[in-house]
Formats: structure tokens, C-alpha cells, sequence
């Protein structure tokens, strides 16, 4: 292994936001005029070109391995294989077809849904301005290398991470990385070793958005070294957790397929030994015995229901990167959620304008950048404090066809917003106002001023921090014009302000007359107009889904990057329990993994969390045996969306980080989308299960019959290729139509389903035993019916293949509510894609009958009329005999309970 260069070495541990400027330079070894091209020719080669390396997909010859990774279907393949083997060419050829059919429907399936977000991924600037051999030069931002200087504009996506060496007013946009709603202020000061990645002001990080001023910086990161690259790197090491579905489904396989092939096993020793059987032809029983268990239809209808379950995700503004994702939904316990852009818009608004220090704030309605919304207080005092807003401001703000969006800082964006809900027009100011000089907001002052009007009706307007700018306030505006100012009273306010979660700017004015330009020793003797807060609200719709979830037993948990008391303010607004408080990275780094769980289990709010501790708090609660969704959008979320059991990305503003590692990603970045995914994801394990238990009777009574005969010594009543038409193709066409089944009652009103929950209860079991003997019963009996009166065994094979097909139509209508009685007027009727899967079965078994070619593949032959009325008449007298058993259950269920609580 090759060591490290002594100055990558020293790159890689350095502090880069605890060095000044001049330090930073020579860290870098590099001067003021840049990087000569030779160096930087150097350099790439030693460090590598500026780029995330791409993850592996998985290959076409994964994906369709993955289709035969079943241990039913292991089976189904080595019974063809060796029936083939035998000269049993039919049977070997539709037991092939059907393991065909399932696999092609899965690989189908998961192409579509991994095509649904095929795209470039564009976390890095394409282009980069740097300042090589003293001349400023345009280079694409791949070709960066540490030790380049680069300026930075407004508009501009930081191609790496770069240590600030000049800062003019320069704010950046975090969201992305560290969850921060707000611009952030930058600067060339050094900040403390400890800092966390959100109070890093003397670094640009790459792949971040510069919102207003200019500025330059050294490369010190680039590609994988980054902070981006780092998350990356975190990404990579996240092992991606099974769904419950699939550990479901994989323990309900293995247990099956161990049952199945020990009882194939003794039957064939039975018939060997006892039953007179050949090897040959005990091998064959033994065969049709394992195709009559094994539910070869099931894997097919489960991807099916899965499939459907995706279509409707999608209609729902939801698209699934991986089919079981779709139900796994519907076993969350709890969902940890971004607050940026997912419980919140991610866009500033003022809500509280505070004119008078002692009355009351005047309240702002409306949402997001859209100038809309009503002022309740004083109209003429909101007016002048948000015409200040509007001269003092760099912003625009535009109107597309997704909404009302702003170019420039996201709280000039809200003070445009204000004044026009304040009945300014922005133009008009504008041009009556011109702005003759200025003062850009810079982090050393943090304040902006702008001189505007001609020189002798010249007015100075400021907006600044309220900390910074209130000392050089001598007034306040009063209710008979300026009077001496109330230090104390406003330093009040700004408290209570920003311990309910605002940001709080502060705007003053000055009339003046003898300035052509100003200068910071201009910025005195300023009356003060008032306080704006703002916050990043929730959005409406995210309120009644966090009631949702509530009603739905799943707690909802905030993970945020941002500061601990504006995670607060939004979770209050949301409904959330803050008793407990708020929770911080600091606190989750120092805490033990026993600690963490307790945090995790108590706590709702976590603050200023890095993108580390996101995925030990969820892989916290998942040992605390939670199924857990994951919601977010920024790269910082990314490593813990893969973790989670359901990772959950937001379409519009989320990065192309996060989508790649979520298995959901919504459309529309509405936090309410989620509830409706659970409550489809709920519904679609219902039907699994409806599925399940309508198709395992089936076979268990098929398998219950060659085992009798064997036993008996009696030929079989079903041969096996006539079972494999019963599991694949009539079970197909009826059992896929509970896949279409709408959710019961009261689906979002249970809690949810205990995680490691086999999927198949007590309750489950027993009725797929009960309906298991009674399909064998009257399979046998019906047979040996038959078989009294002389008919051939054909004839009586095909009238047992007609009784399973009819029961199994019954039955469908018994198994369609879980939580309810079937035997309603509702129940009764039926759906669309019930009645259309009846009238498939009908018809293709009337064919089986009646068809000459498919009674030379599968040796029917015609049956009477009067036969027939007595198959129909052991349907209903099956349907009515499960509706009573499902009566007398739920009273006696109902008595228990009634004792247990009296």
C-alpha cells in the first residue's frame, strides 16, 4: 500500500475552518496568483479529477438471478428438471413455463421502477472560475485541484470545498447539506476547531449554491475528500436492511419448502415400502404431491399485487425504486423526517412584524414566496418597515408555472413577499426610490444600507442583524412620530422572538441631504422601524398528516441540521410532543449506543444533527425493533435514507444523492404523500395476505388428496400437470383480483403491525387448515363418488379438477375482508377485477372441459350438466359453512374480550 504524500497527508488532517487566511495559503502551498499549469497538471494527476464516483448498478444478469432467489421456485425447478429426466416432457415443459412466467414478471416490473429515475446526477458544479498564474480563467470544475483559487458570484454552485480567503457580502445556500432553511453568512475569520459542519463560516462547501456577494477561496477538498465526497463515502459503507416483506416472505419460504419436501420424503418411503409402488411411480406421487403444495402462483402474485401497489405509489406522486418498498410502507413504526423542504416549504416568510416594543406583533398570513396573504395590525407601520425591506434588498422574485420562486436570498425573497401583502407595488418603489450608493451586507458588519432619492430628499435605509444594528439606533418610531429608544424593551423582544424559532432582522432609516455616498460612519443616529421574524413554516398539509400518523400509532420524529430552537418552533406547529425538548449532535455524538436508544425512543426533535448521527438514530430505534421510514432531500441525508427499511427522497428539491439511495422518491415533496403511501402500503400487505390465504387451502387440500390415495392405495384423483393448471392458471386469474382489493375499514385507524410478525397469524393458520381439509374432504369425496358409479378415471380427474376451481371461487369471496364479515351486501358484490377474474376462470375451465386440444394435454373429458349442479351446490355449501365458522370465531373473540376487561 502506498503512502500518502506528506502535503496530502497534511491536507487530509488540517482544520481547515480553525486557520486564518494566511495560513490557509500556505498550507495549500500556494500564493495569491494561483496555481501555475504545470502544478495543477501535477496535482490532478496525484489527486484525481473533482468528481463523485458513480454507484454500481445492478447488471441485467443480477436482476434476473435475483427472480430465481426462492426457495419455492428452487424447487419447482429441480422437480422439472428431474421429471424431464424421467421422459415426462409435459409435465417437465408447463412446470417450466411457469417458473418463466413468474421470473419475467418480476424482472419486468423492477426495470420499470429503477427506469423511473435514470438521470445524471449533478451534485457538482459543471464549471468552475479560478485564478491561475494571476489571470482569471473558466475550467471545467472536474479539472480542479487543492490549491486552486477560486472566485466565487452570485447564482454559482461551489465546485469543492474551499477555504474562504476573501468574503464580500457572501451568504450560501446549505439546505442541502446541512438541513439550514436560511442563507448562510460567510467570512475569512476562523471559527472553532469543534465546530459543527453548520457554523463552519470560513468554508464554502462544494456542491452548495451562492446566494449574494462574491468571494474567493483554496481548494482544499476535492471529489471523494469532500464533505460531499465523505458522505459518499458514509453512503457506501450503509448496509442496506431487508424489508419485512422479504424476511417474511423468505422465513414463510423456507418453513414451507422444509414442511413440504420432509412429507414428500415420507410418502415416497410409504409408497416404496408399504403402498406396492414402483420407484418410478412413487417418484411421480412424490412429484405431484410437492407441485400440489408448493403455491408456484404465489411468487407471481405477489409481484403482481407489489406491481399494482407501485401504479397507484405512482398516481399517489410516489415512485418505488424497489417492489417490496411498496408494503413496507405499511409496517413503519415510525418515521424520522427532515424538517427542510419535507415538514417545512424551505422558503422564508415573515410572520410577525414587531413596530412597537411593547404591543403586540402584527401578524402575516399567506405561504412561502407567494405575495399573498393578510396583515393583522398596523397597517402604515408594517408599511414603512417593509418598504425599507423592499429598497433594502437584492432579490427578485418571478412567477413560473411551479409557483412563485425568488432569485437571490431566500429572506429578501420573504421581504419582497411582505411588502407586496403590505400594498406596495416592488417596481414602482423601486423607481421612485432609485438607489444612488450602497453598503452589501458583509458578515463583519452584518448589516446592509442603501441611500436612495434625490440629494435633497435622500433617505438611508438599513436591515441588518438586531444585535449589530440596534446600537446605532438613538429613536424608535413612535405613534407622533420618532422618539428616544427603548433598548431594553427591544432587546426583550428580540429575545422572545428568537426563542420561538425566528430569525430576526432589524430595519432602521435616516433622512439625509448632504450624501452622494455612504460609508459604515454614516450607519448612526438611526431610528428604528421594527423587527421582522421569519421562519420556514410548515406546511399546511404536513399538520394534518403528522395527526395522521398519530391516529395511525407512528410516531414521528424531526432530524434536522438546523438550530435547535427553530426545530422547535416547526415541531409545535406540527402537533409533535416537545416536552422532552430538543436533542442535539453533540448530545448524540457523546452518548453510548444504550444511551442513543433511550434518546431515540423518548425524544421527537433532534437538532443540528450531522449526517452521522442521522444514522445512528436510526439504526438506534431499528434495535429497538422499529420499522422505520427515513424522509429527506439533502445530500447529508442520504447515508441514513439507505439505512432505514423504507428511505424516502423528495423529487423536486432533493438531491440526486439522496433519490439514489432512497427506494421511494415523492414527486411532490409533500410530507402528506407519505401518509398516503403508508395507508397504500397497509392495504397491499392485507391483500398479500388475503392472497395468501385464499391460494395455501388450494394446495394443502390437493396435497391432502394424493397423500390419502397413497395412503389408500388408490390411484390419484389429480394428476400433476392437471395441479399446475389449478396454481397457475385459474389461481392466477382469481387470486390476482385480490391484489385490487380497496382498503378496509378502519385501515389507518390500527396500530401497526408488530414487527417479526409471521406473516401468517394463529388465527390465519387455522383457517387455512380448516379450509385445507375441507377442500380435501370433498375432493376425496367427490371422487370415490364418482368412481362408485363406474365412471372413468379421467372423467372423475376432470370433475375434481372442476370442484377445486369452483371452491376456489367461493372461497374468494369468504377471504376478501380480513377484519370483517365477508356475507354483506358489499362482500357479495364484489369488485370489477373480481367478477372479471370469476368470468376468466369460468371460461378457461369450461376450455379445460370442454376443448379438445386442452383435453388431449391434460386428459379431461366432458362432464354432465347434473355433475355440474352438484360441483355448484359444494361451492355454496362451502362459502356458507366459512361464514359461520368466521361468525362464531368473532363472538367468541368478542366474549373473551368482554371477560379480560370486566
Amino acid at each position: 500500500m502506498t503512502s500518502m504524500p506528506p502535503q496530502d497527508a497534511a491536507n487530509a488532517t488540517a482544520l481547515w475552518h480553525a486557520l486564518d487566511a494566511e495560513q490557509a495559503l500556505a498550507q495549500a502551498d500556494v500564493g495569491p496568483d494561483g496555481l501555475s499549469q504545470s502544478e495543477a497538471a501535477l496535482r490532478l494527476q496525484r489527486h484525481g479529477p473533482n468528481r463523485l464516483p458513480e454507484p454500481p448498478g445492478r447488471s441485467l444478469l443480477a436482476r434476473l438471478r435475483g427472480q430465481f432467489e426462492n426457495l419455492l421456485i428452487l424447487v419447482l425447478v429441480a422437480a422439472g428438471a428431474i421429471t424431464a429426466l424421467l421422459g415426462h416432457w409435459t409435465d417437465s415443459g408447463v412446470i417450466l413455463a411457469v417458473v418463466i412466467l413468474n421470473a419475467a414478471i418480476g424482472f419486468w416490473q423492477e426495470g420499470r421502477a429503477e427506469n423511473a429515475l435514470a438521470g445524471v446526477r449533478r451534485l457538482l458544479s459543471e464549471t468552475a472560475s479560478v485564478r491561475r498564474e494571476g489571470r482569471r480563467d473558466s475550467i471545467h470544475a472536474a479539472e480542479l485541484v487543492p490549491g486552486d483559487i477560486v472566485l466565487l458570484e452570485p447564482g454559482d454552485r461551489v465546485p469543492a470545498d474551499l477555504r474562504l480567503i476573501e468574503a464580500r457580502g457572501l451568504r450560501t445556500q446549505e439546505a442541502a447539506l446541512t438541513g439550514e432553511s436560511a442563507a448562510v453568512d460567510k467570512g475569512i475569520d476562523p471559527v472553532a476547531p469543534d465546530a459543527s459542519l453548520g457554523d463552519r463560516r470560513s468554508v464554502a462547501f462544494s456542491g452548495t449554491l451562492v446566494a449574494a456577494g462574491r468571494g474567493t477561496g483554496v481548494v482544499f477538498a476535492t471529489g471523494s475528500r469532500s464533505e460531499i465526497g465523505r458522505i459518499g463515502a458514509l453512503l457506501g459503507g450503509v448496509e442496506t436492511t431487508a424489508t419485512p416483506l422479504l424476511r417474511q416472505i423468505d422465513r414463510f419460504a423456507r418453513r414451507l419448502t422444509t414442511v413440504i419436501l420432509g412429507v414428500c420424503l415420507l410418502v415416497f418411503g410409504y409408497a416404496v415400502g408399504f403402498g406396492g409402488y414402483s420407484r418410478e411411480d412413487a417418484f411421480l406421487a412424490m412429484v405431484g404431491m410437492a407441485v400440489a403444495a408448493i403455491p408456484e402462483g404465489l411468487p407471481a402474485v405477489i409481484t403482481i399485487a407489489l406491481a399494482l401497489g407501485v401504479q397507484r405509489m405512482a398516481a399517489r406522486r410516489a415512485i418505488v425504486r424497489r417492489l417490496p418498498a411498496v408494503e413496507t410502507l405499511g409496517a413503519v413504526t415510525v418515521i424520522c423526517t427532515d424538517k427542510t423542504g419535507t415538514l417545512t416549504l424551505n422558503e422564508m416568510v415573515v410572520r410577525r412584524v414587531v413596530t412597537d416594543p411593547v404591543a403586540a406583533a402584527a401578524q402575516i398570513g399567506g405561504e412561502g414566496y407567494a405575495p399573498f396573504g393578510k396583515v393583522e395590525g398596523d397597517q402604515a407601520a408594517v408599511t414603512a418597515l417593509a418598504r425599507t425591506g423592499l429598497l433594502c434588498n437584492d432579490a427578485h422574485l418571478r412567477e413560473d408555472g411551479s409557483g412563485w420562486r425568488i432569485e437571490g436570498d431566500p429572506m429578501e425573497g420573504a421581504l419582497l413577499a411582505l411588502a407586496v401583502k403590505a400594498g406596495l407595488d416592488a417596481e414602482a418603489e423601486r423607481a421612485a426610490h432609485h438607489r444612488r450608493h450602497e453598503i452589501p451586507f458583509d458578515a463583519a458588519w452584518s448589516y446592509m444600507a442603501v441611500l436612495v432619492g434625490e440629494a435633497d430628499e435622500a433617505m438611508l435605509h438599513v436591515k441588518g442583524a438586531p444585535d449589530r444594528l440596534l446600537p446605532h439606533c438613538t429613536k424608535q418610531v413612535g405613534p407622533s412620530g420618532p422618539a428616544p429608544i427603548d433598548h431594553a424593551a427591544w432587546a426583550g423582544r428580540i429575545e422572545a422572538l428568537a426563542a420561538s424559532g425566528y430569525r430576526v432582522l432589524a430595519f432602521a432609516t435616516k433622512p439625509t441631504s448632504d450624501l452622494r455616498e455612504i460609508g459604515h460612519a454614516d450607519v448612526t443616529g438611526l431610528t428604528l422601524l421594527g423587527l421582522a421574524g421569519f421562519i420556514d413554516p410548515a406546511r399546511p398539509e404536513a399538520v394534518s398528516a403528522a395527526a395522521d400518523c398519530h391516529r395511525a400509532g407512528i410516531a414521528v420524529k424531526m432530524i434536522t441540521g438546523d438550530h435547535a430552537l427553530t426545530a422547535l418552533a416547526v415541531a409545535q406547529e406540527l402537533g409533535l410532543d416537545t416536552r422532552g425538548g430538543a436533542v442535539t449532535g453533540r448530545e448524540i455524538e457523546a452518548a453510548d449506543d444504550t444511551e442513543l436508544r433511550r434518546m431515540a425512543r423518548d425524544t421527537n426533535v433532534f437538532a443540528r444533527a450531522a449526517p452521522e448521527h442521522k444514522l445512528r438514530l436510526v439504526k438506534a430505534l431499528q434495535a429497538e425493533a422499529h420499522v422505520v421510514a427515513m424522509t429527506g432531500d439533502g445530500v447529508n441525508d442520504a447515508p441514513a435514507l439507505k439505512r432505514a427499511d423504507a428511505g424516502i427522497a423528495m423529487g423536486i428539491k432533493g438531491t440526486e444523492a439522496a433519490k439514489e439511495a432512497a427506494r421511494v422518491v415523492l414527486t411532490d415533496d409533500n410530507f402528506a404523500s407519505i401518509v398516503a403511501a403508508v395507508r397504500e402500503g397497509r392495504t397491499i400487505h392485507d391483500n398479500i395476505r388475503k392472497v395468501i390465504a385464499w391460494n395455501l387451502p388450494t394446495n394443502g387440500g390437493e396435497a391432502l388428496v394424493i397423500i390419502l390415495a397413497i395412503l389408500i392405495g388408490l390411484p390419484l384423483p389429480i394428476t400433476p400437470i392437471q395441479i399446475l393448471w389449478i396454481n397457475m392458471v385459474t389461481a392466477v386469474a382469481l387470486g390476482l383480483t385480490l391484489a385490487f382489493e380497496p382498503p378496509e375499514q378502519g385501515v389507518m385507524r390500527r396500530p401497526p403491525r408488530r414487527p417479526g410478525a409471521a406473516l401468517l397469524d394463529g388465527e390465519m393458520i387455522w383457517r387455512v387448515v380448516l379450509v385445507s381439509v375441507l377442500f380435501g374432504l370433498a375432493v376425496f369425496g367427490l371422487s370415490a363418488w364418482i368412481a362408485s358409479r363406474g365412471e372413468s378415471l379421467a372423467y372423475a380427474r376432470t370433475l375434481s379438477v372442476d370442484l377445486l376451481v369452483v371452491m376456489e371461487i367461493f372461497y374468494l369471496f369468504s377471504v376478501r375482508y380480513l377484519h370483517m364479515a365477508s356475507m354483506t351486501r358489499t362482500g357479495l358484490l364484489g369488485t370489477r377485477a373480481v367478477w372479471f377474474g370469476v368470468a376468466l376462470a369460468i371460461a378457461a375451465q369450461l376450455l379445460f372441459t370442454y376443448a379438445p386440444p386442452l383435453q388431449a394435454v391434460f386428459g379431461s373429458q366432458p362432464v354432465t350438466f347434473a355433475d355440474g349442479v352438484v360441483v355448484f351446490g359444494i361451492g355454496v355449501t362451502l362459502l356458507l359453512v366459512l361464514e359461520a365458522e368466521k361468525l362464531l370465531r368473532r363472538r367468541w373473540a368478542g366474549l373473551r374480550s368482554r371477560a379480560a376487561q370486566g
